[in-house]
């Protein structure tokens, strides 16, 4: 019928378009059930594109496409796993959430996918892979969150407060969406009372000093590209996601000597506009293919732990004794633009935060040193 969009060999539904008369493309979805080929036109149409702003309804088009074939692919699933049966005797607890990461990876959800996928582990390190939901009950969760008090991360050490409500969350936002589907009549979380679920507590956000800083720009890395794309982030606040992807083309200049970077936050989904500082420019590298603007702009590693490893010892070189996660970058940004005077909701803004109380606690750790501060004046005694 028409031409396949970019899929997959083993999905079992694919994306296709057919060409109308005016030149738009119609997307439909295509797919077998029970040995019959069928097709589900979406009303969604892809339009020449003579612009920029064409690319861009192209592209929230395909998003859209891509996220209803995502659910299509779910419930598709659904019904091949005996989800849609009602019989929680025969439903994998551990498959349904496998389903749930690739919709949300489908989605473009792409750190809240990574959350279930962690989950996952841990469930199946507390039980086993062959967890039914059946045996999801009250008494299971509170075993599960006695295990995340007792487990240990993968660097020896016990899950923060945040890690623990975090993987209990997701389990429960799991149950949600059985009860939704019907394969279940009620979450079994509803009946853990709240104290004794985990906790994210009041715990300080880690972040580097602006002393701090400058100790790291002049300390040597042993992996100097990541060096680079960590004080980058200092300075401009992305996520580390967002710092890996990153490619020429999503830096623009604007005037002579500002530049600003629009890009789509991995995380969120949300399209951010953010202004790059003096500071920030200068940890770019230098571009080795001028006319190449989809080249990555940091050779960064796909691996977490390499990135920390590498961290680690480079903090610990610059003689500070703390944990320093790329994430930290972050978080210095926010507590650094607050420091020297920002306002809140425009540092909100800036990092991309979709309610402002996700940045009021930049704002308490500036007023504690703030405190800290005026304290070190001896006290006179007349």
């Amino acid at each position: 019928m028409g031409k396949k969009l970019s899929t997959k060999a083993k999905e079992p539904i694919r994306l296709r378009t057919k060409r109308l008369s005016n030149g738009n493309l119609s997307i439909y979805l295509d797919f077998y059930r029970n040995g019959v080929r069928e097709y589900e036109f979406l009303k969604l149409y892809l339009i020449p594109e003579k612009n920029k702003g064409d690319k861009m309804q192209n592209e929230e088009t395909l998003r859209t496409a891509n996220a209803i074939k995502a659910q299509r692919i779910v419930a598709l699933q659904n019904e091949e796993y005996g989800f849609s049966m009602g019989n929680k005797a025969k439903v994998n607890f551990i498959e349904y959430m496998r389903l749930q990461a690739e919709s949300y990876h489908e989605k473009e959800s792409i750190a809240y996918s990574g959350s279930v996928k962690a989950t996952i582990g841990h469930l199946i390190q507390y039980k086993g892979d062959k967890i039914t939901l059946k045996q999801v009950d009250k008494n299971f969760l509170l075993g599960f969150i006695d295990y995340l008090d007792k487990v240990k991360s993968r660097r020896g050490i016990p899950l923060s407060e945040a890690s623990k409500t975090l993987y209990y969350d997701v389990v429960s936002i799991a149950l949600n969406k059985a009860v939704k589907d019907g394969v279940i009549p009620m979450n079994p979380a509803s009946k853990i009372p709240y104290n004794d679920r985990p906790q994210p507590g009041k715990g300080i956000k880690q972040y580097l000093t602006f002393e701090e800083v400058k100790t790291l720009i002049s300390t040597p890395c042993k992996y100097d590209e990541l060096k680079r794309a960590f004080l980058f982030a200092c300075f401009c606040g992305l996520r580390y996601s967002d710092v890996k992807g990153l490619v020429w083309e999503k830096i623009h200049r604007v005037t002579d000597s500002l530049y600003q970077i629009e890009i789509q936050q991995q995380k969120t989904g949300e399209t951010l506009y953010l202004p790059l500082s003096d500071n920030a420019m200068q940890w770019l590298p230098v571009k080795t293919e001028p006319g190449a603007t989809s080249t990555k702009v940091f050779n960064l590693p796909n691996s977490t732990t390499t990135v920390e490893k590498y961290l680690g010892i480079w903090a610990k070189d610059a003689g500070i004794n703390k944990h320093v996660t790329f994430h930290v970058a972050r978080h210095t940004n926010a507590t650094l633009m607050l420091y020297f005077g920002a306002d809140i909701y425009t540092v909100s803004k800036l990092l991309g935060h979709t309610n402002v109380r996700t940045t009021q606690v930049y704002a308490k750790i500036v007023d504690e040193n703030k405190r800290k501060a005026v304290n070190l004046i001896p006290v006179v005694i007349e």
